[in-house]
């Protein structure tokens, strides 16, 4: 790969903050025994130690630490205790209580060997404040040692704070801790709808090893059709035995089917269209509730209504006039408006641009496509504020977002102009939950970088060609600066993003900017029609170059973005046939991902490691297999396509659609700052149509660090508000959603 994905890039500091609420603590035991001594800290901090640049003392009954700022580790400053014992295949419950001052920090605990070569044979990385500060969670030894240590690495903060740390325990011979998900009926299939005239599979989890009989009833319980299972053998991405159901054969249409085999009855689901024009619907209008700088008006969503966010009012800093960070620049910018990324109220212009980007395309598909039905995303469909101005609402939503990114364009004038910021958010991490308007922390603007100047000229060329028959003032306007931040771009082609620089939001780190050079050339191109576009798109090498790897597209490789809209975008491109062709050639390799599959999903990473934000990854796989449908017309790659959904609604190891609000039993808990409702009953669920992150093998948040170890593909999920690495909502993976419901919506022939 040409650079680290999320998984590996975030980990402690990771993109919206962790959130961690105590943990109960099992009744102890006879056999249990304490392996830490004095971890109450009774009048004394003997046997702990503290590295020499820490400043420790008793308060209160805790071990309390003035840490230093500037220190670039973690392991630059600590507390610990050695001498520890443990055994190997034993289970430990290691709980503590932690404070800062100021809170938000990160601290590693960690439990391993006291002298070289440091192994570490445990490790939770909480954020202190987030939500409690009370932790505990369950491990196995794997080693036999008295030489063990438990320690608290501090280090690496900008500026000095107080750590406090108080009921340190190692409790030896708890039993493990297991978490087991309710999976419910062995059967598991798309628990929304599939369409009459569409793919129609299910996954049958069973031991037997021959084929069975199974059969499908319809709301009253009549038997409709019937058939034979067939067996697949282990699934490597959930290790279980399964068997495929294969009941494309029925066309009826009704509510409340049920697939039966193997004694079990699956949950029910739909054969129609309708419940993808609502899906096509709620997936979009899940924007209208992520927006800063405006009141969200519970007329509109009710429920939903909230203050705006960050508008220059108390308790908000605002942003209205957000500096740089220290030393950054000599100028302030107003960036108000945009959408919230995802759980906290951070704004990032690479994510935000592939969001916008998706939202537009859903937009530029239903124009193009032989099956697109552009009136179906047209003005009044989506109930926002903006509804009735003759404009569609898709392009009134995403005209929010755009109208952000211009505004983070470096002014004339001023060393990088033309550049954009990469991202404006908290100058340190805040806790759940907190609506917007109720944020106190100061906002900074974090430096230019090639790749967010390139997501700007990007969108904003196409949105230069979308808009012009709706505002040809807005239309000029983003090309103009689409040119400016093309230039930019060309005049500074390596400016990066620091990967640390991840304090109160994520880094979003990229060293290669040749991916989004070749996509803003060719947004420019299909625009513009210019020359100096079309020559760079075809000197490119991504442009012959196979760029359609299982794992999908996202922020942080967005040459298939280009890739696709110069295959269905008309224009005079030399050898556009060939781009067409590759697309096609792409969906193949998905296609044979799928098939290789028994829960029939375009996904197949290597080692079974499935990536952060998994399922808007299976969805921008599926949007290459709808791409060359729209492209060729072959049915398999419309129905590969389908299939695709089918394992986000509900056809899934877990048996769980990842889309709030859809389905028998649903994602609920994201991750989000004001969706908060599991720790606020004041506060709501997220909206209908928000799609969780899904399975994420690096499970890097504590909560699912407690519950996960150990797990496998598609068990890699919790839907937890804790769990920020497996169960996070964010912009890009909705629009993800919202092209493939438009998509599925766009298939029926009602």
């Amino acid at each position: 790969m040409k650079r680290r994905r999320r998984t590996t890039l975030l980990c402690a500091t990771a993109l919206l903050a962790a959130a961690l609420t105590a943990l109960p603590a099992a009744p102890a035991g006879a056999d249990e025994v304490e392996q830490v001594k004095n971890g109450g800290f009774d009048g004394t901090s003997a046997p702990w130690w503290t590295t020499g640049n820490l400043t420790a003392g008793l308060s209160d009954g805790r071990l309390c630490a003035d840490v230093p700022g500037g220190t670039a580790n973690r392991w630059d400053a600590a507390v610990g205790q050695n001498d520890i014992a443990l055994a190997k295949g034993e289970s430990y419950r290691f709980s503590f209580s932690a404070s800062g001052a100021p809170e938000g920090h990160v601290v590693r605990a960690v439990v391993g060997l006291a002298v070289e070569p440091y192994d570490t044979w445990y490790e939770v990385s909480p954020q202190l404040g987030v939500s409690g500060n009370t932790y505990s969670s369950t491990f196995t030894s794997p080693v036999d040692t008295d030489r063990a240590q438990v320690a608290f690495q501090v280090g690496g903060a900008a500026q000095t704070w107080r750590f406090c740390l108080d009921d340190v325990s190692l409790l030896g011979g708890v039993p493990p801790e297991k978490y087991e998900p309710d999976t419910g009926p062995r059967v598991r299939v798309n628990q929304v709808a599939y369409l009459p005239h569409g793919p129609k599979n299910a996954t049958l989890v069973t031991e037997a090893t021959r084929k069975l009989p199974w059969q499908l009833k319809n709301a009253s319980g009549t038997t409709v059709a019937h058939g034979w299972t067939t067996p697949r053998g282990t699934d490597a991405s959930s290790g279980q035995n399964v068997h495929s159901v294969d009941f494309g054969a029925y066309r009826g249409r009704g509510t409340g089917f049920t697939l039966v085999a193997d004694g079990e009855t699956s949950r029910p689901f739909d054969i129609g269209t309708a419940a993808y024009e609502h899906l096509r619907l709620d997936s979009l209008k899940y924007y209208y509730t992520q927006r800063s700088g405006i009141a969200i008006r519970d007329d509109l969503r009710p429920g939903y209504g909230r203050p705006a966010g960050h508008v220059d009012v108390a308790p908000n800093r605002g942003d209205g006039h957000v500096p740089c960070q220290p030393g950054g620049c000599a100028y302030t910018l107003d960036v108000t408006g945009g959408w919230y990324d995802a759980g906290d109220h951070g704004k990032y212009v690479v994510n935000g641009g592939i969001a916008t980007w998706e939202l537009l395309s859903t937009y530029e598909r239903a124009l193009l496509a032989r099956t697109g039905k552009p009136g179906r995303l047209g003005d009044g469909t989506l109930a926002i504020p903006e509804s009735g101005n003759k404009v569609p609402d898709v392009l009134d939503e995403a005209r929010w977002e755009l109208e952000f990114l211009l505004r983070m364009q470096v002014p004339d004038g001023q060393p990088l102009a033309g550049m954009a910021h990469h991202k404006i958010h908290d100058a340190q991490w805040t806790g759940l939950p907190l609506l917007p308007g109720d944020d106190p922390q100061p906002r900074e603007l974090h430096p230019p970088t090639t790749q967010a100047t390139l997501n700007l000229a990007a969108t904003a060329a196409q949105a230069a060609r979308l808009y012009r028959p709706y505002d040809r003032a807005f239309a000029d306007r983003a090309l103009t600066a689409a040119r400016k931040a093309w230039t930019a771009a060309r005049a500074h082609p390596a400016v990066y993003a620091d990967p640390d620089d991840g304090v109160g939001g994520g880094a979003y780190p990229d060293d290669d900017a040749t991916d989004e050079f070749y996509w803003a050339a060719a947004e420019l191109y299909l625009t513009t029609g210019e020359k100096q576009f079309a020559d760079f798109v075809l000197g490119s090498p991504l442009h012959t170059a196979d760029i359609f790897g299982s794992r999908g597209f996202d922020w942080g490789h967005t040459a298939v973005a280009g890739r696709l809209d110069l295959a269905l975008v008309p224009s005079r491109l030399p050898g556009r046939d060939a781009v067409r062709r590759s697309v096609v050639e792409g969906a193949d390799k998905h296609l044979a991902a799928l098939d290789s599959q028994p829960y029939g999903m375009p996904y197949a990473p290597e080692d079974t490691l499935y990536d952060w934000g998994s399922n808007h990854q299976i969805l921008n796989n599926a949007v290459v297999l709808a791409t060359a449908y729209d492209l060729a017309g072959a049915a398999r790659y419309r129905d590969g396509a389908l299939q695709s959904m089918d394992y986000v609604l509900g056809r899934n190891a877990l048996n769980i659609s990842y889309v709030t609000g859809y389905g028998e039993v649903s994602s609920h808990h994201q991750h989000s700052r004001w969706y908060a409702r599991e720790l606020d009953p004041n506060l709501p669920d997220p909206p209908k149509g928000t799609l969780a992150g899904g399975p994420n093998s690096g499970i890097q948040d504590p909560y699912a660090q407690s519950r996960l170890q150990g797990c496998v593909g598609q068990f890699c999920y919790i839907d937890d508000i804790q769990s920020w690495s497996t169960n996070e909502t964010a912009i890009n993976w909705n629009a993800a959603l919202a092209r493939m419901a438009s998509f599925a919506a766009d298939q029926g022939r009602d």
